[in-house]
């Protein structure tokens, strides 16, 4: 997985690029829990991901709550088969979607 991150108007974004597994999933953690502290709106970018299996729900959802104590956190650009694994787990109720 590739994780590129930019920083604009405020708002930190991560564009996560590939497969969101057991294997990737601890990058995106470290990267998401070393960004919270700089940002109040961080965005995940989900564009080019391709696959989110149970380990990355779980770092979006320690994201999400770490979010909700001091900003908020957006994901963009869900495809179809991310966006089923959403629904089907109740992260729709969770998350913000755009």
């Amino acid at each position: 997985m590739v994780i590129n991150k930019t920083v604009e108007n405020g708002a930190t974004t991560l564009a996560l690029e590939g497969r969101l597994d057991t294997t990737t999933a601890p990058e995106l953690e470290a990267v998401t829990m070393q960004t919270i502290p700089e940002t109040d709106v961080l965005v995940m970018d989900f564009a080019k991901l391709e696959y989110i299996s149970s380990a990355g729900l779980r770092v979006i959802l320690k994201a999400q709550k770490a979010m909700n104590a001091k900003g908020t956190l957006k994901i963009k650009n869900v495809n179809e088969g991310i966006m089923e694994v959403f629904e089907i787990t109740g992260f729709l109720d969770i998350l913000t979607i755009e």
